[in-house]
């Protein structure tokens, strides 16, 4: 490594203009070890060849997205642990990419929504809003939904969810962010057993209900909350809300305080 190999070498500022990189660059590089140049005789910064070639693949990582930590680490790695670590980070951005394209199209939906808001009656408006986030759903959930359910219970649900009220679906809203709230204070108490996760399975099986009606038993609670671990979305819905491993907790906690295979609880518990 450093400028051991045959060929051209370069001073910092040589390198520098070849590269496009600044000078205070290929210093903060050299400090983090993803360079080793050699020095001359007055303790100048000397590059060679190896020095370039690695350069090249530093920047060609940037241009990927990937920290500079990471990229340490694949060189000190095997090239297997290189093309295994890249393939990761595509399919990663890949999914990013998913995810980001469901973005848009809810994004241009809801300033759609919006526009025509503008010139309906209030009820109206508020109608349009329930069909929209059904629609969001479907796109974003539906085929996985309706495959493991089957269609009957969620257009049931969707159902249930068009006939609610302004305030009831107030309600649910302002119930599906108090759970984030609680997630963050029975995290903080790291007892899914305790009161304060008992508190949270209750608020999640309240939830629930109002989206599966008379649909709802604790041993379906369950498998759903078993399958948030499954999927990326759900666990970026709740990691993303209140700390890495709220997913995790959440489904401790309903296995945890949701029991028996009808679970039933008074209306102050739920």
């Amino acid at each position: 490594m450093g400028a051991s190999g045959k060929g051209t070498c370069y001073t910092i500022g040589q390198l520098s203009a070849l590269s496009g990189v600044s000078a205070r660059a290929l210093r903060h590089y050299e400090d983090k070890g993803l360079l080793h140049p050699a020095r001359d005789a007055s303790g100048y910064r000397v590059y060679g060849p190896d020095d370039a070639h690695r350069l090249a693949q530093v920047l060609a990582m940037r241009a990927c997205g990937l920290p500079l930590t990471t990229i340490r680490k694949l060189f000190d790695g095997t090239e297997a642990d290189v093309h295994a670590a890249l393939v990761a980070h595509f399919d990663s951005l890949r999914e990013q990419g998913r995810s980001l394209a469901g973005a848009i199209a809810r994004t241009e939906r809801a300033i759609a929504a919006i526009e025509r808001m503008d010139d309906m009656a209030v009820e109206d408006a508020f109608e349009n809003m329930k069909k929209k986030g059904l629609a969001d759903f479907e796109d974003t959930y539906g085929i996985e939904a309706r495959q493991r359910y089957g269609d009957d219970a969620i257009d049931a649900a969707n159902a249930r969810m068009m006939a609610l009220t302004r305030d009831e679906w107030e309600a649910k809203e302002l119930l599906e962010e108090s759970i984030k709230v609680q997630l963050r204070l029975a995290m903080a108490f790291g007892d899914a057993a305790g009161e304060e996760a008992a508190e949270l399975a209750r608020m999640h099986a309240r939830w629930i209900r109002m989206h599966w009606g008379d649909g709802y038993s604790a041993e379906a609670h369950r498998g759903l909350a078993r399958g948030y671990l499954a999927d990326p979305r759900f666990v970026d819905y709740y990691d993303s809300a209140c700390g890495e491993g709220a997913t995790e907790f959440l489904v401790q906690a309903i296995e945890s305080n949701i029991r028996g295979s009808n679970f039933t609880s008074t209306p102050n518990e739920v």
